[in-house]
């Protein structure tokens, strides 16, 4: 009986530590985009990856620990693609760059830190840090062309929400293949945006 049970029981699929914790990390971050930080427990964690909610825990001490897991992956995938797109031979557009691209990788992930975190009691403070460091960024765009600070601040503000709505509405609506058209668009429009904004007001 003993010998029959083992041979009609179905294997649990070993995976190294790195491609369990990424695959929990996958499944996490779907749920919690889905149902939110509160409604969503390590049960429904667990199977959503497959796997029982004892693996779930050798990787991550705490359901706090796994969603702030997932957010700093996404902050280190931004981190390392704007190093990459910010080299000469890919300066325009680097930014929308960066975020598309790591949206496209990990889309679930990208809306959890930009839209989710940020109305998470425990994770606001992370999403506005992260929020902080883009409009310092946006900043040294704008700083020499608008000398007004309030109009700096709001244009500042708007040019990082602008820019990551954007991105979020086009990996729902646009193709991979043009990504490349995109980038540009929104460099472009951008960069519109901010001429106009700065233009002299009429007498």
């Amino acid at each position: 009986a003993v010998s029959m049970a083992i041979a009609t029981s179905t294997p649990r699929q070993l995976l190294p530590r790195d491609q369990r914790r990424a695959q929990i990390l996958r499944a996490a971050a779907q749920a919690f985009s889905r149902d939110g930080y509160a409604a969503t427990s390590v049960d429904e964690v667990a199977k959503q990856a497959g796997i029982t909610k004892l693996i779930v825990y050798r990787h991550f001490d705490s359901k706090a620990a796994l969603y702030r897991s997932i957010l700093d992956e996404v902050a280190t995938r931004l981190g390392e693609e704007w190093m990459a797109n910010t080299d000469d031979e890919h300066q325009h557009g680097s930014a929308v760059r960066t975020l598309l691209t790591v949206a496209r990788e990990l889309p679930d992930g990208f809306r959890l830190l930009f839209v989710h975190a940020a109305r998470e009691q425990e994770f606001a403070e992370y999403a506005e840090g992260f929020r902080s460091i883009q409009e310092e960024l946006a900043e040294r765009v704008v700083a020499d062309r608008i000398v007004d600070e309030p109009l700096r601040t709001w244009t500042v503000r708007m040019m990082v929400r602008v820019v990551v709505a954007s991105v979020l509405e086009w990996i729902e609506v646009g193709e991979p293949a043009g990504d490349e058209l995109f980038v540009d668009r929104a460099t472009a429009g951008i960069r519109s945006l901010v001429v106009a904004i700065s233009a002299p007001a009429p007498v």
